[in-house]
């Protein structure tokens, strides 16, 4: 492909295989993800990427990783890709338009560490479009994972593509 060849939109989309749900991301689903999807390409990334992520620059040891599409958003379209950085992992999830344009994005599970915790989250995607979070916390002096420090909450997907948390029943 020529540099100055603008990507379309669909072309995007055709990274990120339709899966069934329920779905479960951890820090193990990556590397599945990694193997069977592949890298994005560089121009996919500048075109669709770059505009939506929240990081000031994203360097050449930055990798991003298509995972998934949520089937049967009628109105929008919903995928989920990992982004890598130095101890930073995260999945997020971006919801656009038919045309393109971002609707919400939200970073639903990962790890990460400051060298001194390390956060670690899982999300599962159930097919209602609720997403359940599980995060847990270990302090590099700790010897043991210490449950009472996880914490949950639900996010859900919105017919019009929002993302919001939501209340547990």
């Amino acid at each position: 492909m020529k540099a100055h060849e603008k990507l379309n939109f669909g072309h995007f989309l055709e990274v990120f295989p339709e899966i069934d749900l329920p779905v479960t991301l951890t820090e193990e689903s990556a590397v599945t993800f990694s193997r069977e999807n592949g890298p994005l390409s560089s121009h996919l990334i500048e075109q669709f990427i770059l505009p939506i992520e929240e990081l000031e620059t994203v360097d050449e040891l930055t990798e991003f990783v298509p995972c998934l599409r949520i089937p049967k958003t009628h109105e929008f379209f919903a995928v989920i890709y990992w982004r890598a950085e130095l101890l930073n992992y995260q999945y997020v999830l971006a919801t656009f338009l038919k045309n393109g344009d971002l609707i919400d994005r939200k970073v639903i599970a990962g790890t990460y560490s400051d060298g001194s915790v390390l956060l670690q989250s899982v999300a599962t995607i159930e097919e209602d479009w609720i997403i359940y979070v599980v995060s847990g916390k270990t302090t590099a002096n700790a010897t043991s994972y210490d449950a009472s420090t996880s914490t949950s909450f639900n996010l859900e997907i919105l017919p019009t593509g929002e993302i919001i948390r939501s209340e547990e029943d």
